[in-house]
């Protein structure tokens, strides 16, 4: 290739004589529009990048010391947050998602990290089964950061190179992964830091890879492999990252809770990109409205949700994006301010020396996919148990008929349809009741009209969670056209249930 041609250690060298040019990577993209390619691989030698975002797969391994008299840990809690244990005898492995046993949702993992690297003290409680060579049995102790021998955060999957858009078709609330989603597509939640995010700076691991040097949490870090479900062929690439926890500083790295799901660990992460030549000099130069996702319907509980439209991130940073005709306000669960500061701060280090760089000792695989869970018992669906005959009430119906109808049927919930036989609302033998009590008499005054139902491919393991959610014992089954197919009920559910075990039951006599 002809034109510019730098190698990491004449980059390094500029570094330590205080020579380097370095710029972040939304200045980047100004410099190449400016200048061409050409022109900014010359001026640049260091583009910085920067996300700082919720990344639920991370934590921390921990090593105790021996206590007097000594203990192998077969359980740990920290702040009453367990830690994963089996590993030795007084290390451990706290994960940011793991919950508190006594607040739940409100405290996890995350805050206890977020906790240690603030110097807090932290409650560790342990039991052990108690051996000759580890004869404690129990133990509590009170320790800060800086009596463990060591705090290594090595994160399974941080940094994505994209992120979907979580948007809610359904008529309830939904709390996910991805925030709280309103219904009927009334918000769209995202993450990434866009053009400022490490992997759209590098999408082919020309400079990322294991052992690049990265900035984690304000201490010195580094990339350890792929991350796991990396899939580069659909620009999902992630990275696997390490650093040691003792020297992190806690305004880059925070732990969240996230109502009705759980804990996660805000993570700040930038990763230098040396423009070695114009053609990662290009790379560098994208911009937000290159940077392409997918927003999803998250209203579906499957694997595989339907895809409403693609949008770039300068159209979800504008806060609003067009979904069926309408406009809905998108937000970000990531940091753009923290994720500018994260790749500032990695700049400024490197302008003054204390930062060099490093080239990986081996590539991140580009041809990965990532491939779902085998299933070799598959879930039963709502076609295997839901009752098929189901009779259904007009709404100009009257309670008379609805009770009639009750009595006849025998059923306890029946569908109320319009008159082009579309569900609409649904009237229990309780509402009956009440009506009479009231002395209502159209249908449409008592019926419930916001109804939950299910999909005749729907797992009946999704199905049984919606009965419990909102305390109900029936749901009408609907097809694409919200007419009435089924119904299942929990009495049905329980039949069901009860034949899988007696045939299990069986096949162990």
């Amino acid at each position: 290739m002809t034109g510019t041609e730098k190698s990491i250690g004449e980059i390094n060298k500029r570094i330590e004589d205080g020579s380097v040019r370095v710029v972040t990577a939304d200045r980047m993209s100004e410099i190449v529009s400016e200048l061409g390619t050409e022109e900014a691989a010359k001026e640049v030698d260091v583009v910085t990048t920067g996300t700082f975002g919720p990344m639920c797969s991370s934590g921390v391994f921990i090593n105790f010391g021996h206590a007097e008299p000594p203990i192998k840990m077969q359980r740990v809690w920290l702040n009453d947050v367990e830690a994963h244990t089996g590993i030795a005898a007084v290390d451990a492995y706290l994960g940011a998602a793991q919950l508190s046993e006594d607040k739940r949702m409100e405290y996890g993992g995350g805050y206890v990290i977020e906790d240690l690297v603030a110097g807090k003290p932290i409650e560790v409680k342990a039991l052990g089964y108690g051996t000759d060579c580890y004869p404690r049995k129990e133990l509590e102790t009170t320790i800060t950061l800086e009596d463990l021998n060591q705090a290594v955060m090595l994160n399974p999957r941080n940094s994505a190179q994209r992120h979907e858009v979580a948007t809610n078709s359904t008529d309830k609330t939904l709390y996910t992964y991805m925030g709280t989603l309103l219904p009927s597509y009334r918000n769209a939640n995202y993450c990434g830091a866009g053009a400022l995010s490490p992997l759209f700076n590098d999408p082919d691991f020309e400079t990322i890879g294991v052992g690049t040097r990265i900035f984690l949490c304000g201490a010195s870090g580094y990339v350890a492999g792929a991350g796991t479900q990396h899939s580069p062929v659909n620009n999902f690439g992630t990275l696997m990252v390490a650093g040691n926890v003792k020297e992190m500083n806690v305004e880059f790295l925070k732990g969240a809770s996230f109502y009705g799901y759980g804990v996660t660990l805000y993570v700040g992460i930038g990763i230098p990109i040396p423009v070695l030549n114009e053609r990662i000099a290009k790379k560098t130069g994208i911009n937000d409205a290159d940077i392409v996702t997918e927003v999803l319907d998250y209203g579906v509980s499957r694997r595989e949700r339907p895809v409403l439209r693609k949008v770039t991130y300068e159209e979800l940073k504008s806060g609003l994006i067009e979904i069926e005709g309408k406009e809905v306000p998108a937000s970000p669960l990531s940091s753009f301010f923290m994720a500018k500061k994260v790749a500032e701060e990695l700049k400024s280090e490197i302008e003054v020396g204390k930062f060099l760089l490093s080239l990986p000792v081996e590539r991140l695989p580009t041809d990965t996919v990532c491939k779902p869970m085998k299933q070799t018992k598959e879930l039963p669906l709502v076609k295997d148990v839901m009752i098929r005959e189901v009779k259904t009430i007009s709404e100009r119906a009257s309670i008379a008929d609805a009770a009639k109808l009750i009595m006849e049927a025998q059923f306890t919930h029946v569908p109320v349809i319009s008159k082009e036989s579309k569900l609409v609302g649904i009237v229990t033998a309780w509402d009956i009741s009440t009506a009479v009590a009231k002395r209502h008499e159209g249908l449409a005054e008592i019926m419930t009209r916001a109804v939950i139902t299910a999909d005749s491919e729907e797992p009946l393991e999704l199905v049984i969670r919606k009965l419990e959610r909102y305390n109900i014992s029936a749901l009408p089954v609907i097809d694409g056209d919200r007419r009435v197919i089924g119904m299942v009920t929990s009495d049905e559910i329980s039949k069901l249930v009860g034949k899988r075990k007696r045939w299990q039951w069986k096949l162990r006599i």
